[in-house]
């Protein structure tokens, strides 16, 4: 399919949405399995969905912080697949985190700590800038025409 072509598809939206989710939530729980289940007893979805636990107060916070910030590299760069438009970043990444906000409302309440929001808007701003900068990358290069053969 050509990208001028704008056909409007559903199904692929909501596939792409479910696939972005699945991707973040499996980044993270490795990335909380490396740096933070090391320093707790019992790793549990409280690190992943309550406000409580980004805090800069601590360094298992401090590791949950990281966690974060790495999970929306790696989502950035897999925006280059599954999105794979410069303008639809912003639209995919928000989607993510807005997901992440109303399941962590479910489960943990509403995030009070300003810690958790300064965290959370830094991490969906690196992936909608670095999901550009990389499917802008990816949408300018050379397109292969064939290959050129030397007349000598």
């Amino acid at each position: 399919m050509f990208y001028g072509a704008a056909a409007w598809d559903p199904w692929l939206i909501v596939a792409q949405i479910v696939c972005l989710q699945c991707l973040y939530y499996l980044t993270l729980g490795l990335c909380l399995s490396v740096l933070v289940a090391p320093r707790v007893y019992k790793m549990s979805l409280v690190y992943f969905f309550d406000f409580a636990t980004v805090t800069a107060s601590a360094p298992t916070g401090w590791c949950v912080i990281a966690s974060i910030f790495l999970t929306s590299i790696a989502g950035a760069g897999v925006f280059v697949y599954i999105v794979e438009r410069t303008r639809k970043c912003f639209d995919f990444s928000s989607t993510v985190y807005i997901i992440h906000l109303f399941i962590c409302l479910l489960y943990g309440g509403w995030p009070s700590t300003i810690t958790w929001w300064v965290v959370n808007i830094t991490g969906l701003a690196v992936m909608v800038l670095l999901g550009e900068h990389l499917c802008k990358k990816r949408e300018l290069r050379d397109i292969p025409v064939g290959r050129y053969r030397s007349m000598h």
